[in-house]
């Protein structure tokens, strides 16, 4: 079965720094896109970056985190990373993993969803 393991959230000050991480495990055959989105309370899941295997991995970003944070992908270790720098309070919210995986067994299109990891930005 594969699934989506997230980690790396926690409560940091403005201003600071965190990377979270988004493992996918199980028989893989490949992932075209994978990324990740976040919900704070009382609004609506955003896409905040996604990297696809296509034109050498591309990258998008919502514009509210454009120059802040980095997204990156080890393919050897089916890993996603976010990088998150300059953290305002307003980046607060649970942010959940994304991917679009064929599995390697069946070779379905799956589309998985992490359970989600809480960031809080907080003085």
């Amino acid at each position: 079965q594969v699934q989506l393991v997230e980690s790396g959230g926690g409560l940091v000050q403005p201003g600071g720094s965190l990377r979270l991480s988004c493992a996918a495990s199980g028989s893989i055959s490949s992932i075209n896109a994978i990324g990740w989105f976040r919900q704070a309370p009382g609004k609506e899941r955003e896409l905040v970056a996604i990297i696809t295997s296509g034109g050498g991995g591309s990258t998008n970003y919502a514009d509210s985190v454009k120059g802040r944070f980095t997204i990156s992908r080890d393919n050897a270790k089916n890993t996603v990373y976010l990088q998150m720098n300059s953290l305002k309070p307003e980046d607060t919210a649970l942010y959940y993993c994304h991917a679009e995986i064929r599995d390697g067994v069946m070779y379905r299109e799956l589309d998985l969803w992490g359970q989600g990891t809480l960031v809080t930005v907080s003085s």
